[in-house]
């Protein structure tokens, strides 16, 4: 453990459904390795996120914050679907404070209707982290498998199709390390720079981590545990990274992107 409190930490993925024992558990979890802050949000719901259920869901976030400061940073759920409530709720939570998105599966992310989203959060230089998969039967890929999910999952091919038509944004691609196929995403990713990954997710393939090193750099890590700490920091000490490698992946690399939005954290 000497060496896992070597290196400063910022959870780039939380979820949690704010109950005051889940609260409890996050905040022992990031105290056993190190974890100085978490960006939190709620956890991918099936439900239709109209704007009372958007602004309820990200009330509870701002709440938790409150209760948390130096622990929690929020981050907002919208639904494009509703234009006018969607653009009026980021500029809400960004006064409440909140530093980021948590975009979900009701559209896909280059559904057109995502543009004004899209645009004002690059406009602001917001990292713009939204839930992704890539399996079969998901969003598209390889469809005649049928497991059951709806199709506005977004992909990765998805991803790359916003991130060249809006090069000047930053994209969040959520957890390589979920389930799905991580060598397809770090592939696709490539060679687009503005696509980042957060390594978060219980899964735990041995070279997961040395695989995207080799296809995205460096530069485009982003540590996250999507609720699996144990996991995801034990997978960063079995690859082959070097200490300085590391650091980026833990801190520097999501504190730099933090900061192009004007956002700074300790």
């Amino acid at each position: 453990m000497k060496e896992v409190f070597r290196f400063k930490k910022l959870d780039a993925y939380t979820t949690s459904v704010f109950t005051p024992a889940s609260i409890a558990l996050h905040l022992d979890y990031a105290d056993r390795f190190g974890v100085s802050k978490m960006f939190v949000a709620n956890p991918m719901t099936q439900i239709k996120l109209t704007p009372d259920e958007f602004r309820e869901h990200n009330n509870k976030v701002i709440a938790a914050v409150k209760q948390h400061p130096d622990r929690f940073v929020g981050q907002f759920t919208v639904n494009p679907m509703y234009r006018r409530e969607s653009l009026d709720e980021i500029d809400r939570c960004l006064d409440a404070g909140m530093m980021g998105t948590r975009l979900y599966q009701q559209v896909k992310i280059n559904d057109p209707v995502y543009a004004p989203i899209l645009e004002k959060l690059a406009s602001l230089n917001i990292l713009i982290f939204m839930h992704g998969e890539c399996q079969m039967g998901v969003g598209g890929y390889k469809m005649k498998y049928d497991v059951k999910k709806v199709p506005t999952i977004s992909t990765p091919n998805d991803f790359v199709d916003v991130a060249q038509r809006y090069p000047e944004a930053m994209f969040q691609f959520a957890h390589i390390g979920g389930g799905s196929d991580w060598e397809c995403m770090c592939k696709t990713f490539e060679p687009y720079p503005n696509i980042y990954v957060d390594t978060g997710g219980s899964n735990n393939e041995e070279y997961m981590i040395d695989f995207a090193l080799k296809h995205l750099g460096e530069d485009r890590l982003l540590f996250g545990s999507d609720n699996s700490l144990y996991q995801s920091i034990g997978k960063i000490f079995a690859s082959e990274l070097t200490d300085s490698q590391k650091e980026k992946l833990f801190y520097k690399n999501y504190k730099r992107i933090l900061n192009k939005g004007g956002f700074h954290v300790d």
